[in-house]
Parts: structure tokens; C-alpha cells; sequence
């Protein structure tokens, strides 16, 4: 087994429960030889590798995945000396089943069943989607009467739902195993019964990659996109998200085609719209807004720059009866606000969920700048005693610094603000003490005066 040695001090991170070790916190690299160890440069490591990592002391850190092409030279995926194999993946796989089941009904309710570092499987995120082929809910729609749908309908109608996996591969070591992971993920699935359930989550119907954002670049790794097991619907799927049904396209949207873990907090955000002027700006395929306009809203705006993101904005609001009451715009969020101040337009709910202004903490400080502006012309916009719900999911932004951002935002805008909340994402993306990059999205509630 390969050892590595870290610089003298390097430990204490590790210690504290982060599972990366960075490039340049490595002092030497030891692979066995007869008789002891041989040094060993990184470029002689194919990637992928696993690795024993000591501190300078030999104190034993844990066990992780080797990159000599990555920043992060090796991510620890156990604290002890634990094989990969099939049945190590099976062992997580259902251990992180376990720790959703009290929030989740997953024979109902799609989840992330895999978070990465934070399930104890660096670089490997797994979204499990419930529901039915969007064809036939159509089909149902075109028979009905008009209503929303609701999951006891659908079931009813179109039998038990089915489910789908979206799949990402981020990090060097779990893309080598990737075949032994897929076959290790339909063998728990299939068998596992969750406690009272009756019946076991079952295969899905279809796994889809999107193994395609910067973090496979930075891996030294291609991206890589389509279906690797089953089949998908070509119209997308049909699910429910808090009791409200949506149209998910697996295979061209957004990450794994759905921001599940903004649920909750669309929940909470859809408290505040009963009989108001709502703006959602960044809609993407329409969450906040429908949850808005089921809620009560007397009008809901949803913003997005994409022209097909907005299709999904209004099959949303016809599933949900909306339509009526929510109004896709697209254009650019920033030039948009502008336009809305100068129109003297005021809402007394607006909702800020942008993409990632910073992608890494060399830059933070101009995403800071594009946070500031978008809150700030936001604030302007609020009606007296209006409530502003503003998110980023830049986990290189912290939560200090996303709070003074928005007080520098409400002073620039001559606004006083009263926090009401602040939470952080779904428990289906658990935040590990110790690794501060799985707490990332930030979502704040905020009243002006």
C-alpha cells in the first residue's frame, strides 16, 4: 500500500475531520519494495490509487483515493485501513440510505442518496428522482379535469411510480470504479426495504450521467454525459415535491436535472406569498415560483436567461393549475431589476437563488460584487414589509461574509432589513463538521421596514 507522509503541522485539518490532502501539503510518497519502502515521485501515480496517509509523526490520518493531476492529491474516503471493493460500496450506499430514511420516504419522495465526501464517497454525488414517465402524465392531463395533479392521483391512474438516477463522477478514484459502483448501486437498491415499507426501493428504471462540471476538468478528467443503464422518457419525468408536482429533464437540465436541495427552503419562502407580488429571479424550472403561486400569490414573475428553462417554468404552472398566476420572463437578472426600479415596480416577495458567483475562493471577491448588486437591486424593489429570500450556493462564500454582504446591500439601498431566518440546504446534502465545503448553499429571509 502506498504511504503518504505529510509535512510537519499539515495534520491538524485532517485531524479535525477533513478528508482532503493538498498537493502541497505532501512531503513524501512511499510505495513498498522488499525489505521497506521506495520513494516514489507523483508523476509515477496513474491516479487513482489508494493510499495510507500518516502525518509527519507517523500518526495514522486515514485511507483515500491518490490524483497527482489534482490540487487534492488524495481524498480520505475512511479513517481506517478499509478495502474497495463491491462490498464497500454496497456497505455506503446503505448506510447513507439509513440516514434519509427518518426525514424521507424514498418509496415516495426523491432525495440526494449520495453527497459525496459527506456520505464517505469523495466525488460522487447520486440524486434519486421518484415518479412516472412525463408522456403518460400528459396523456393523464389531456383526460382530466383540469385540477392539479396529486401523487394519490397519479398512483392511482398510472400505478406505483417508478425511479430514475442521475449520476456524477468528480473524483479520479471513483471514476476507476465506476462499473463496480453502478453494479454495487442497483444490487442495494433493488434489495433494500426501508423500515415499515413492505417493499424494497426497487432497480431504477434508468441511471443518466452528467459527470460534465469543472470539478471532472480539475480532476484531469473529461466530462462525460448519457444514459448508462435502462432508459429515460424522452418528455422528462413526472415528481412531487412537497405534495406539488414537476416536470424534471434528466438528461439536458441543470446538475442532475432538479435542485433538490432547495426543497425545504421553497417551503418556507412560499409562507410569505399569500395574496402578494412575487419575483423569482434565476427561476430556472420554476420551483420557487410555483410553490409561490400554490401557496396563494396573487402574481408570480419568474426570470431566467433560458428560453427552455422557461418552457419547464409554464408546464409547472399548467401540472400545478398556476398558469394564470405565473408570468416566465427571460432576460438578464441584472439588467431586468434595473428595469423593474426604473418602472417603479414593487413586490412583496422576491426571491434570489443565482447560480455560483464564485467557484472558487480566488473569486470571491468579484462574485462579492455581483451578490452585492443583485441584493441591492432587489432591496430597492421590496414593498414596505416585504420579505426578501436570498440564497448562493458558492461554497467558497461563508456565511459571515454572505451576511455582510447583505447588510452592505440593504445601506447602500437605504433599506432596513429584519433577519427572520437563515437556513442552509435539504438534510439529504448532510453538512460534515469538519468540511466546511459541504455546507454551501445559504439561504437568508429578511423584512424591510
Amino acid at each position: 500500500m502506498i504511504r503518504i507522509i505529510l509535512k510537519p503541522g499539515e495534520e491538524r485539518r485532517i485531524l479535525a475531520g477533513h478528508p482532503w490532502v493538498y498537493d502541497n501539503e505532501v512531503a513524501r510518497i512511499l510505495t513498498p519494495v522488499p525489505g521497506g519502502f521506495s520513494s516514489l515521485n507523483p508523476e509515477e501515480l496513474e491516479g487513482g490509487e489508494l493510499a495510507d496517509v500518516e502525518s509527519s509523526g507517523k500518526t495514522y490520518l486515514g485511507r483515500g483515493f491518490v490524483n497527482p493531476r489534482s490540487k487534492i492529491f488524495v481524498r480520505i474516503y475512511s479513517p481506517s485501513k478499509e478495502g474497495v471493493d463491491k462490498g464497500f460500496f454496497k456497505g455506503r450506499f446503505r448506510a447513507a440510505l439509513a440516514r434519509r430514511l427518518p426525514k424521507y420516504d424514498l418509496l415516495r419522495e426523491s432525495a440526494r442518496i449520495v453527497f459525496g465526501e459527506a456520505d464517505f464517497l469523495p466525488g460522487l454525488i447520486l440524486d434519486r428522482f421518484v415518479g412516472w414517465p412525463g408522456e403518460a402524465v400528459m396523456r393523464l392531463l389531456g383526460e382530466g379535469s383540469g385540477e392539479p395533479l396529486s401523487f394519490e392521483k397519479t398512483e392511482a391512474a398510472l400505478g406505483p411510480p417508478l425511479s430514475w438516477i442521475g449520476i456524477q463522477f468528480l473524483a479520479r478514484g471513483i471514476d476507476k470504479r465506476r462499473e463496480e459502483i453502478l453494479a454495487a448501486l442497483e444490487e442495494v437498491l433493488e434489495g433494500y426495504v426501508p423500515a415499515g415499507a413492505g417493499r424494497p426501493l426497487g432497480l431504477p428504471a434508468g441511471i443518466v450521467e452528467k459527470s460534465a462540471p469543472r470539478a471532472r476538468e480539475l480532476e484531469g478528467l473529461p466530462p462525460r454525459e448519457g444514459l448508462v443503464r435502462g432508459s429515460l422518457p424522452a418528455g422528462g419525468i413526472l415528481i412531487f415535491e412537497n405534495g406539488l408536482p414537476f416536470m424534471v429533464p434528466l438528461e439536458g437540465g441543470h446538475k442532475t436535472g432538479h435542485y433538490l436541495d432547495q426543497r425545504e427552503n421553497r417551503l418556507r419562502a412560499a409562507a410569505f406569498a399569500p395574496g402578494g407580488r412575487v419575483l423569482d429571479c434565476c427561476s430556472y424550472t420554476g420551483g420557487f415560483a410555483v410553490h409561490a403561486a400554490r401557496s396563494g400569490a396573487f402574481s408570480v414573475i419568474a426570470l431566467d436567461e433560458s428560453a427552455e428553462a422557461l418552457k419547464m417554468v409554464r408546464e409547472n404552472a399548467r401540472l400545478n393549475g398556476a398558469e394564470d398566476r405565473v408570468t416566465p420572463v427571460a432576460g438578464d437578472v441584472f439588467e431586468l431589476l434595473r428595469s423593474y426600479d426604473r418602472a417603479k415596480e414593487r413586490f412583496d416577495l422576491i426571491i434570489l437563488d443565482p447560480p455560483a458567483f464564485a467557484k472558487s475562493r480566488s473569486a470571491l471577491e468579484g462574485a462579492l460584487r455581483g451578490y452585492k448588486e443583485i441584493n441591492l437591486r432587489a432591496i430597492k424593489l421590496l414593498s414596505p414589509g416585504g420579505v426578501l429570500v436570498s440564497c448562493s450556493c458558492s461554497q467558497a462564500l461563508p456565511e459571515s461574509r454572505f451576511k455582510a454582504m447583505i447588510a452592505e446591500a440593504a445601506a447602500d439601498a437605504e433599506r432596513r432589513l429584519i433577519q427572520l431566518d437563515f437556513c442552509y440546504q435539504g438534510p439529504d446534502h448532510p453538512i460534515l463538521l469538519g468540511y466546511d465545503e459541504s455546507l454551501y448553499l445559504k439561504c437568508g429571509y429578511y423584512r424591510a421596514l
